[in-house]
């Protein structure tokens, strides 16, 4: 699967801009209640100003990128999104996938990590502005949300730091997507240790492993997997299965089989 990444970026940000327009800038947003919709402006414009000095001048430390001030008005922080966005569209175009650069996901520190994470950042708070806006979103491209989905379990909700103890020993169970045939084996664990950067200390820390992911049919034959032994089972549309991954509500139903409670439970606490 191809995605245009930068397409994407684009479209999702110029809807969000619309949607913002449309909405009081006090007034506060369902999905993100401690934010108003100046703050979600001020914050989607704030990233994407960041993630322009990163790929620009390729920083490799996150120390090292500039932090604007917020403008004082909201017809400001509309420039300051417009200037953002178009700056770092600039800069993604200009620059190639494997080009080095800081990230905040270890395993992957390049141009590339960033251009999906902002065309997906882009999406989620895009939707985030129409709910506020009370317009009716179009629904997301439904690729593209397959992509949401496995770049959300992936890198945020699986595997642990390199100085964490982990137990993966929980109940494994399935999420698939119904329209574009996708599907995630998945099981639940723990980790525990203290973060060496800030001190933090961390007991059973909820996480999870990809066990398999893949098509559906081909999963279940290179990987032998009886589903009918899975403690769960999550299927949606990839729209509605990433809006649910990432706390947003949905057009259709999530449909829940077995013993959902452990994996609702990482769900909820974990992307917001």
């Amino acid at each position: 699967m191809t995605i245009d990444y930068d397409r994407h970026l684009e479209l999702e940000s110029d809807r969000f801009l619309r949607a913002i327009g449309a909405a009081d800038p006090d007034q506060p947003v369902p999905t993100c209640p401690e934010w108003t919709t100046a703050d979600l402006l001020w914050h989607l414009a704030e990233v994407q100003h960041f993630w322009v000095d990163i790929v620009a001048n390729r920083r490799q430390r996150p120390s090292d990128a500039a932090r604007p001030e917020r403008p004082g008005s909201f017809a400001e922080l509309e420039r300051f999104f417009t200037d953002s966005h178009r700056r770092l569209m600039d800069a993604l175009v200009s620059t190639s996938d494997e080009v080095a650069v800081w990230t905040w996901y270890e395993p992957n520190r390049t141009v590339g990590f960033v251009r999906r994470r902002q065309a997906h950042e882009a999406l989620i708070h895009r939707l985030d502005a129409e709910a506020t806006a009370g317009r009716d979103s179009s629904p997301p491209d439904a690729e593209l949300a397959t992509d949401g989905i496995d770049e959300a379990l992936v890198c945020m909700f699986s595997g642990a730091p390199g100085w964490a103890r982990t137990s993966a020993d929980g109940p494994v169970g399935r999420l698939w997507t119904t329209d574009t045939n996708r599907e995630w084996l998945v099981q639940l664990g723990r980790f525990d240790g203290t973060s060496p950067d800030t001190g933090t200390s961390y007991t059973d820390e909820p996480m999870l492993n990809i066990v398999a992911s893949g098509d559906s049919a081909s999963a279940d034959h290179d990987h032998h997997t009886d589903h009918d032994d899975l403690s769960f089972d999550i299927s949606a549309t990839a729209p509605d299965l990433m809006a649910w991954i990432w706390n947003r509500p949905t057009r259709g139903d999530i449909v829940r089989r077995g013993d959902t409670v452990a994996i609702e439970s990482l769900i909820a606490v974990g992307v917001q």
